[in-house]
């Protein structure tokens, strides 16, 4: 591999991890839950699609609902408390 393909390489990887999309981060108390929905393309987009994303929880039952838009590149979309499921 030479210099400047490393060095493409490189640079290709690092605006790749600046390409941040907008996402809903809803997180819940009861389960102990964050869900991330999207990607969106702007922050209006994402302020129109959180109210289904909010009414599907709340008709599940979930309790203690928080949303927060943010530009981020979520490794997985939903992180669940095992230990909750215990109690």
């Amino acid at each position: 591999m030479t210099l400047l393909h490393k060095t493409k390489k490189v640079f290709l990887d690092f605006l790749l991890k600046l390409d941040t999309s907008w996402w809903l981060e809803i997180s819940t108390d009861k389960p102990h839950c964050i869900y991330y929905f999207g990607p969106f393309r702007n922050v209006k987009e994402a302020e129109t699609a959180y109210l289904g994303y909010v009414e599907d929880l709340e008709n599940e039952a979930a309790q203690g609902i928080v949303v927060n838009i943010k530009r981020c590149k979520p490794e997985v979309l939903t992180v669940f408390d095992e230990d909750d499921k215990l109690n």
